[in-house]
């Protein structure tokens, strides 16, 4: 038996905390002014000269920044904390700690530095450019490396339960981030997903789902083993119960992602498999939160005056209430109320801002007496910032349940003579309004909240001294290796870090090989239509557009084989139709309508109309106005060469040399399009105007804009599979 002594790093703790804070306040402020645009359109959605304001473009910041800036932050916070501890040992490397830290800061300011600017891949969750994620993977593997590193030299033989979660974090997080990142650059600020179409849907939401699984989940119920005993001091509720819960977890999670797709073209069996993985996740989720309650028996007098407690009491309950409405919105018959809805979107914040928000203030306030030898500044103004972020998180989930309970209800309605009860979209738009100020104020007591919490942390901080190297000894055993007879058996694994980590890589991997490889070489689960073209080069660059201003945000490009989307939007949809779009656009929220069989439904001037007045075009419409797309961005066609190129390269049929040609033809079609635009405007003058009107000069002036392609790309969509019908408006 040897005693040794070392020391703690707190310094790099500290500094994950304040980003924590001074991210997640930042994350939820923007997410606050895209709330405020659904809520109160005509004061924010009309033109005020900064594009990168507006809902489409904010909206994935708010996720990137809530989910890697704000939680990210709180995970390094967390394990930096907690591992040093239950391994009795520094962390390997102060200079890998201190990379991972600015790494991970500078990685958020180029999100925030591209994301608005239309600098997107337009994929949820994963927006950030080719060149970011490779950084992303760098500093994670930086993260990895010194976790690993300290475990391998740690002072104690076993791995407690939350190092666990934190080894399945990093190797899944890992998998998931590198495959679903597979894109082709076409230049610094310019890429296109490997996958197309339903490939490209079942990776992205494999990864998409997962990503809420491991980064989101599996990452805090390590920290949950660690602080929820700490702050109560007392042991976890049981041992095998936490065994049960991380090996079930890992393995089941990862299967659940194609429930994000029911009803659309995936192939049926991969949407029953995550149906079926997604209701079996019940079990392990909640068995990990009732072993976190369970772990408070006999401490529940400590909550009311513990402000850590109670903040992680409602985080686990949210948690739980989380984890059982995954599943319940799995099942098909609620899906299709659900999906598209605002209910899913109730449903995210349930677990963002009550699981990850409140646990994360929890673990802030419990850490920042200790890193800096003080008491709280204020108990009292904790308490009242976990009454008022509380109030905060039913304020925006109630409002936004019932918004999508009416939404999936009204758009399911028909009238005794078989016709829709609300054909136009916009009467769904115009009812849930009032909720959307609702939840907006929700979100502003959260924020208020935050903004306490951080005022007493910065006081708390100053009435003591960081303890930025905490002295510490433990006693060693020189022998490692101990007699394992009569051992529990998962004992043996505990002990060794790198076969639990391969162990954990075979439970996670099977699930993803099983759903995906049968998807990318199985053509019959992917039909090919004749009649399914590739993109001309000015719909090409008209859908980049759409993507760059973030227009899957608010619209779907899916219309479900059920009988009121098909009565709505025309024929459903089939997977060959989107064997050309990297990445796919079928979007997961209808704040407009679904646009899948837009091409043609409207005249080249409605839709020029539409996108610079839309509320006087569309009565009751929250969308706003893209002015500068016509009056100001040029189209640049610089790229198109290149583009053309890069989609022959993923497999689009354009004939070889064709990327010569491609800048002629885009501004062929684009002069085409602003004639007919200019040629409907000149007709619908009054006569002493059309003497003033230079239609050359129109043309001339329309034809070199990006509103031209976007009309382009809207005017192609659904045409390749158009059914003909006896209604014109659908043909």
């Amino acid at each position: 038996m040897e005693v040794q002594k070392f020391s703690y790093d707190n310094k790099i703790v500290k500094n994950f905390a304040y980003a924590t804070i001074i991210w997640g306040i930042t994350g939820m402020v923007v997410g606050l002014i895209a709330a405020l645009q659904l809520a109160f359109p005509e004061f924010f959605n009309d033109y005020l000269g900064f594009s990168f304001l507006y809902f489409g473009r904010i909206r994935p910041l708010h996720t990137n920044a809530v989910i890697f800036a704000f939680v990210g932050n709180g995970i390094f916070m967390g394990v930096y904390y907690s591992l040093q501890r239950l391994l009795k040992a520094r962390m390997w490397s102060d200079k890998l700690s201190n990379i991972n830290f600015w790494g991970w800061q500078f990685i958020i300011v180029c999100a925030v530095a591209t994301i608005p600017f239309g600098i997107t891949t337009g994929k949820e969750y994963a927006e950030l450019e080719w060149w970011i994620d490779i950084l992303i993977a760098a500093m994670w593997v930086v993260f990895g490396w010194n976790m690993f590193a300290t475990i391998l030299t740690r002072r104690v033989k076993h791995l407690y339960v939350a190092i666990w979660f934190y080894i399945a974090t990093f190797v899944t997080v890992a998998i998931l981030h590198i495959f679903n990142s597979f894109e082709l650059p076409v230049s610094m600020f310019k890429s296109y997903s490997w996958y197309a179409g339903v490939q490209d849907a079942l990776v992205q939401w494999w990864y998409g789902h997962n990503a809420v699984a491991f980064f989101l989940t599996t990452p805090y119920l390590g920290l949950m083993y660690y602080f929820v005993p700490k702050a109560a001091n007392r042991p976890v509720y049981s041992y095998r119960l936490s065994i049960i819960h991380f090996w079930a977890l890992i393995f089941i999670y990862i299967w659940a992602g194609p429930h994000h797709l029911l009803y659309t073209a995936l192939p049926d069996w991969a949407q029953s498999l995550g149906v079926a993985f997604s209701i079996m996740l019940i079990a392990p989720s909640w068995g990990g939160m009732l072993n976190g309650l369970l772990t408070l028996r006999g401490a529940w007098d400590r909550v009311r005056d513990d402000v850590m407690l109670k903040f992680m009491v409602v985080a686990l309950t949210c948690y739980g209430m989380a984890t059982f409405e995954g599943p319940l919105l799995s099942l098909k018959n609620v899906n299709v109320i659900s999906h598209f809805t605002d209910w899913t979107i109730a449903h995210v914040h349930v677990g963002g801002l009550g699981w990850n928000g409140m646990f994360t203030f929890g673990m802030l306030y419990w850490l920042f007496p200790k890193l800096f030898r003080t008491k709280l500044y204020s108990k009292k103004l904790a308490n009242q910032h976990f009454w008022i972020a509380t109030l905060g998180i039913i304020l925006y989930a109630i409002p936004m349940y019932i918004a999508g309970f009416a939404q999936g209800q009204m758009w399911q309605e028909f009238n005794p003579d078989g016709t829709l009860t609300y054909p136009d979209f916009l009467e769904t738009v115009q009812i849930i309004k009032p909720y959307y100020i609702l939840r907006s104020l929700g979100g502003l007591l959260f924020i208020i909240g935050a903004v306490m919490m951080f005022y007493n942390l910065v006081k708390t901080a100053k009435s003591g001294s960081l303890l930025a190297n905490e002295e510490a000894e433990a006693t060693v055993t020189k022998d490692l290796k101990i007699n394992s007879k009569g051992e529990y058996w998962h004992r043996k694994i505990e002990r060794k870090p790198v076969r639990m980590m391969l162990l954990a890589i075979v439970v996670v991997a099977i699930g993803g090989l099983v759903q995906i490889i049968p998807t990318m070489i199985v053509k019959s689960n992917i039909p090919t239509i004749s009649s399914v073209k590739p993109y001309t080069p000015l719909e090409l660059e008209g859908r980049d557009i759409y993507i760059k201003e973030g227009c899957y945000n608010c619209h779907s490009q899916m219309v479900r084989p059920l009988r009121f989307e098909t009565a709505r939007f025309g024929d459903y949809s089939k997977a060959g139709e989107f064997v050309y779009d990297h990445p796919f656009q079928w979007g997961s929220k209808r704040t407009g309508p679904d646009l899948a069989r837009e091409g043609g439904v409207r005249s080249n001037y409605w839709h020029y109309q539409h996108m610079i007045r839309p509320k006087e075009v569309s009565q009751g419409s929250i969308m706003p106005a893209y002015i500068w797309m016509n009056d100001e961005n040029s189209l640049d066609l610089s790229l198109t060469e290149s583009k053309i190129n890069a989609m022959r390269t993923l497999g689009v049929p354009y004939k070889s040399g064709y990327e010569k040609l491609a800048k002629r033809d885009a501004e062929k079609q684009a002069e085409e399009i602003s004639t007919n635009i200019v040629e409907d405007t000149y007709s619908s003058l009054p006569e002493k105007v059309k003497k003033m009107y230079h239609k050359e000069a129109e043309i001339n002036k329309m034809k070199s804009k990006e509103i031209v392609a976007l009309i382009a790309y809207l005017q192609r969509l659904g045409k390749d599979v158009r059914v003909e019908t006896n209604d014109p408006g659908k043909k």
